[in-house]
């Protein structure tokens, strides 16, 4: 595995042609692009996590038949900055960097005061988000770095802060059909009382004419107070309805004072990150339109959260589907000594991570107060999910088991916030390596899987075709990777309905691993 995972990736900034063997479909017209931890050492400076890698982004184009790659590292202040140090000299959520001890006396004491709240790298690794018209690559921090998503050069970075008050932002948002993005962030120190922020972008936010960015145009949803002023909830993603955003209060946390001394104490910010397994999950249903949150106390046992598949309303209930895990063991997993065991000692080392498990929770919109005690108020058919009245008017939730061993989910985004069948994503089994993506039906609960000896598909991303009617009409897209110098990466091409190979993109350059993206159509 070593030779794919934590090792440096390299660039590939001119297009290269891939060699098509299959079919592709005629309607395949547009880019893919990936983002992902491309570079793990600087010098003689590595980095202690997967995810502290510094961003390359990767593009495959589908143009009549054709398919380019070309990628490009993320051209971050970050990334400047190591690579004239020739070491690393930023610090990442795994490793915290020290000033160099032959600097003077006055620079040493300067970073280390500039440290007490920390001003977060703007290494945005993770996704690819959508603004306006302007594509962004995106972590979870304030900092953002526009990118042109044709050539993939750096235009610029943009700072959430300079148009509202946020320390932290999801790198998943979610878009409605009129092209309005929606996202979510923290507010921690320097604005005021600490508070959750649920935002919208308009989709004719940008004015690429005047060089002014989507983000002047950003409006403020609502905002939800912590449920513990020092200790916010950590979240990677959120649900979205045709009506409401639905947020998981988790008792995965941040402790504010450890993050603010975490340098002094050499650690890094990710030990600031703690589970509670005693505590409760609250489940926060916000109208999106008026910004109002439901006054009833939904709540269900202690989970950990990071990826959120579809919400959606159904009979006066709110459905909400996600994966969930009963510990927060998942982030050690990817320390990069880790990653780079052999697989029986990696299952060894790693065998209190949890499995992640796809569930189903269904809210009742319409509570009614009088309800007897322990009566469950879900309505629904179809599923197992309760939502039991308590004594004092809360709600109970358990939820309804769908699937075991998928992550990175992805659905046809035409049937986002919709009722919907079909989602889909990588197999996890005891490794941080998945082998395998498959396609779940939500009305038989079966999978079917492809997998290929000794190679590693990334998140699959659905594509659907023009017009389509029925949900898993469509291809699916997936990075694959190898670390057989014999096979060279592709980009695979599955028919969505049947899950079966239709063509496969053979590309005569080095692809890197990668974590999530954005496929944007081809201009009709």
């Amino acid at each position: 595995m070593q030779s794919i995972f934590g090792t440096n990736g390299e660039e590939s900034p001119e297009p290269v042609k891939a060699e098509v063997k299959g079919s592709l479909p005629a309607w395949l017209q547009g880019t893919l692009l990936r983002n992902g931890p491309g570079l793990f050492s600087v010098g003689k400076s590595e980095y202690n996590h997967w995810f502290d890698g510094m961003s390359l982004i990767h593009s495959f184009t589908f143009c009549n038949g054709v398919v380019t790659y070309r990628s490009k590292f993320l051209k971050s202040d970050t990334y400047k900055r190591n690579i004239k140090a020739d070491r690393i000299v930023v610090s990442e959520f795994g490793t915290m960097i020290y000033p160099d001890p032959c600097k003077n006396i006055f620079s040493r004491a300067f970073t280390h005061l500039s440290n007490i709240v920390p001003d977060f790298t703007d290494n945005n690794l993770i996704n690819i988000i959508r603004y306006g018209q302007d594509y962004y690559a995106s972590s979870e921090v304030n900092y953002m770095n526009q990118i042109d998503p044709a050539t993939l050069e750096t235009v610029g970075r943009i700072n959430y802060r300079n148009h509202i008050a946020l320390n932290l932002a999801t790198a998943h948002p979610h878009y409605d059909t009129e092209g309005n993005t929606y996202n979510m962030g923290t507010a921690i120190m320097g604005f005021g009382l600490p508070k959750y922020i649920i935002f919208k972008v308009p989709a004719d936010a940008s004015d690429k004419e005047h060089n002014k960015p989507a983000l002047r145009k950003v409006q403020q949803i609502c905002s939800i107070p912590f449920r513990s002023t020092l200790f916010p909830s950590y979240f990677h993603s959120f649900g979205m309805t045709d009506n409401y955003i639905v947020f998981v209060e988790q008792p995965y946390k941040l402790d504010i004072v450890k993050l603010a001394t975490a340098y002094f104490r050499g650690v890094n910010w990710g030990s600031c990150l703690k589970y509670d397994k005693d505590d409760i999950t609250l489940f926060h249903v916000i109208n999106r339109k008026t910004g109002k949150a439901m006054s009833t106390h939904f709540y269900g046992d202690a989970l950990v959260v990071f990826h959120h598949i579809n919400a959606y309303e159904a009979d006066d209930h709110v459905v909400f589907d996600l994966i969930s895990y009963t510990n927060s063991n998942l982030y050690d997993m990817f320390y990069i000594h880790n990653m780079r065991q052999d697989t029986g000692s990696f299952m060894e080392s790693n065998k209190n991570v949890p499995m992640p498990v796809c569930q189903r929770f269904v809210l009742p919109l319409d509570v009614n107060k009088d309800a007897p005690q322990g009566s469950n108020l879900v309505t629904l058919t179809g599923t197992t999910a309760t939502a039991l009245m308590q004594e004092d008017g809360s709600v109970y939730c358990q939820p309804d088991t769908l699937f075991d061993g998928l992550e990175l989910p992805a659905i046809n985004y035409n049937f986002n916030a919709k009722k919907y069948r079909y989602f889909y994503g990588s197999r996890m089994e005891r490794s941080a390596h998945p082998n395998k993506i498959a396609k779940f039906d939500i009305t038989t609960r079966k999978h079917v899987e492809w997998r290929e000896e000794n190679c590693f598909p990334s998140e699959p991303v659905f594509v659907a075709s023009p017009g389509a009617v029925e949900e898993d009409d469509g291809v699916i897209l997936s990075s694959v990777i190898s670390p057989d110098p014999n096979i060279f990466s592709f980009m695979l091409v599955l028919d969505a309905k049947t899950f079966t190979e239709i063509a496969r993109a053979s590309i005569p350059a080095n692809v890197h691993m990668d974590l999530h993206g954005h496929f944007i159509p081809a201009a009709v």
